[in-house]
C-alpha cells in the first residue's frame, strides 16, 4: 500500500485502530488529534512495528490546526493520498432530551463533528488533488438511521456528515477523488462510557443480526478498503457497519 494518510481523532478508540491497520498495510500515517500525549504514543506504537508515522496536535474546530497537519504530512511523506475524518465529540456527552441541551454544547458538537469534516477536507484538498488516486472517508454513525434518543446534537451532526459526503463526492469526482462515509454501529473501545450500562450493551447486541460486539478493527478494515484501489469505482456512498442492526 503506497499511501500517506491523515486520521483525525487518531489517538484513541476507532481512530487508533484505523491508524494501526493502515500502517500494518504499508501506509504512512499522520495522527491528527488534540491529545498530544496519546497521539505521540500511537505514532511511537506504529514506529515500533516498523511503520511510518507522525503526529500533529490538531483541533478540527481550528482551520490553522488542520492546515498545519496537512503541511506536516507533506513534509514528512512527500504527499497525501487519503483523509479519514474521524474526530468527533461523543463519549463525553450527557444523554438528555434535545430541549435540555445547552446551546454552547450543541454548537460545539456541530463545530467538531460536522464543520470539522468540511474544514479538514478543505485544507487537504490541494494535496489530495495532486495524488494519482486519492480518497476521503468520513465517519458518520448508524444512530442517524435509528434516530437514537437523547443524543439529538450528535445524531444531527452525523446526519450532516452523510449529506456533506454526497455533496463533496459530486464536486471532487472530476478531480479523481473519491468520498465515502461509514456509519458504524455500537463499537467497544477503551474509551469509558459511563452512560451505557452492561444491560444496554447486551440489548444492542441482541438487536443485531450478528450476535457479538463490534470491534474497532471491524471499522478499520472497511476504511482500508475505501482507501484502496479495490474501491476505485465507489464514491458518494454510505456503508453501514453495524452487525446487521439496521437493514437498509
Amino acid at each position: 500500500m503506497d499511501q500517506s494518510v491523515i486520521i483525525t481523532g487518531g489517538a484513541q478508540g476507532i481512530g487508533r485502530r484505523i491508524a494501526l491497520t493502515l500502517a500494518e498495510r504499508g501506509a504512512a500515517v499522520c495522527i491528527a488529534d488534540n491529545n498530544e500525549a496519546r497521539a505521540r504514543d500511537v505514532a511511537a506504537e506504529i514506529e515500533k512495528l516498523k511503520g511510518r508515522a507522525i503526529y500533529s496536535v490538531c483541533d478540527v474546530a481550528r482551520t490553522a490546526d488542520c492546515e498545519r497537519a496537512v503541511t506536516a504530512t507533506l513534509e514528512a511523506f512527500g504527499g497525501l493520498t487519503g483523509l479519514i475524518n474521524n474526530a468527533a465529540i461523543f463519549s463525553t456527552l450527557t444523554m438528555r432530551p434535545f430541549w435540555e441541551i445547552p446551546e454552547a454544547e450543541w454548537m460545539a458538537v456541530m463545530d467538531v463533528n460536522l464543520s470539522g469534516v468540511w474544514r479538514f477536507a478543505r485544507a487537504a484538498l490541494p494535496a489530495l488533488r495532486k495524488a494519482k488516486d486519492s480518497a476521503i472517508v468520513n465517519m458518520s454513525s448508524s444512530t442517524v438511521m435509528m434516530g437514537r434518543q437523547n443524543y439529538a446534537h450528535y445524531v444531527s451532526s452525523k446526519a450532516g456528515v452523510i449529506g456533506l459526503t454526497r455533496a463533496m463526492a459530486r464536486e471532487v469526482g472530476e478531480l479523481g477523488i473519491r468520498v465515502n462515509a461509514i456509519t458504524p454501529g455500537p463499537v467497544i473501545t477503551e474509551i469509558p462510557r459511563a452512560s451505557v450500562t452492561d444491560a444496554q450493551r447486551q440489548a444492542l447486541v441482541a438487536a443485531q443480526s450478528l450476535k457479538r460486539q463490534g470491534q474497532p478493527e471491524d471499522i478499520a478494515t472497511v476504511v482500508a478498503f475505501l482507501l484502496s484501489p479495490d474501491s476505485r469505482f465507489i464514491t458518494g456512498q454510505t456503508i453501514n457497519v453495524d452487525g446487521g442492526m439496521m437493514h437498509l
